[in-house]
């Protein structure tokens, strides 16, 4: 991790993990947010923006400024996933309402604005469907040499969510993803691969839902509706890891692969076709060559990320507790 701030932008679609992310985020030490842009996807936009205001709001965020973004994807309507996060985006816990008001701007002109206002490059973490994203890079090309990276969470070298085949964000909006993945930025997928595996027990949720710290409250009773609704014993961080991996990349084991989006396949589009061949079957493709490698996540230190995001919501370090 550097010594000064990592400036981040975050593009979310605020369902409970998206939140989980926004507290760490906001909280750690290391990162400095600078603004944060809303898509449709778990809920719809407005939905987004108010759940995104309110868990800036328990995080004790400062004047992070909001943009509401795309309301649907490039092509297909949007859809939902209400049926994971609740009927509002947060697990029905009932939060009041912000007082925080959102920027009277798109959020494409939010996030031009940061990256380009920004005294050093920023990295933009993309927890959601990539619309925004999409059309950032394509309405403002000038925007892709300031950005020091883009850690996506999306997709998975095997197997999907949403369908058999395909990662819900990515599923959601196929054909921004596949811009993005198609720009040749420095990109992390952070994808199905690892984003299970960090989380929290449900021991670990009731002690943070118990605290005084409304981050950590908050923190915890999101993760006991992971917990609830998967009736297990932990609950994932889900779109945390991602934030992890923007502040601490070394806590994942990536590969730099050859990545495409299918666009056209009735039981597969959106999925990420994670092209692991030897160069030289790639360069025999009959379908032509590859796309731009990204480095995607195929490993991560769970335990790693999983102390890093109880040490910000806390505030306390965990060599300390």
């Amino acid at each position: 991790m550097a010594d000064r701030p990592l400036p981040v932008v975050l593009d979310v679609d605020t369902g409970v993990d998206d939140a989980l992310a926004l507290l760490l985020a906001a909280r750690h030490p290391g990162l400095d947010l600078r603004a944060v842009s809303c898509v449709a996807g778990n809920v719809g936009v407005d939905q987004v923006v108010a759940n995104t205001l309110r868990v800036l709001d328990a995080a004790g965020a400062g004047d992070v400024p909001v943009a509401r973004g795309a309301d649907r994807p490039l092509v297909e309507p949007a859809r939902e996933a209400r049926h994971v996060h609740g009927e509002d985006g947060l697990g029905d816990l009932g939060l009041p309402r912000s007082h925080r008001r959102a920027e009277g701007v798109h959020a494409v002109e939010l996030l031009r604005r940061a990256v380009l206002d920004a005294p050093e490059p920023v990295t933009l973490v993309a927890l959601a469907p990539l619309t925004n994203v999409a059309l950032l890079l394509r309405s403002h090309p000038e925007v892709g040499p300031r950005l020091a990276r883009v850690v996506v969470m999306g997709g998975a070298a095997t197997g999907g969510n949403a369908t058999a085949a395909a990662e819900f964000n990515v599923w959601h909006d196929p054909e921004a993803a596949e811009v993005v993945l198609g720009a040749g930025l420095p990109v992390t997928l952070y994808g199905l691969d690892v984003f299970y595996e960090v989380a929290l027990t449900a021991a670990e949720a009731d002690a943070l839902a118990a605290s005084g710290e409304p981050a950590a409250a908050l923190a915890g009773r999101l993760v006991r509706h992971q917990v609830a609704r998967l009736g297990g014993v932990s609950g994932t961080l889900g779109d945390a890891g991602a934030v992890a991996a923007a502040l601490d990349p070394g806590g994942l084991r990536t590969e730099r692969l050859p990545v495409r989006v299918e666009l056209a396949g009735r039981w597969t589009r959106g999925q990420t076709v994670v092209d692991r061949r030897a160069p030289h079957d790639r360069a025999a493709d009959p379908l032509g060559p590859p796309g731009p490698p990204v480095d995607v996540a195929l490993q991560v230190d769970a335990d790693r990320y999983r102390r890093l995001f109880l040490d910000a919501v806390t505030g306390v370090p965990s060599w300390a507790a």
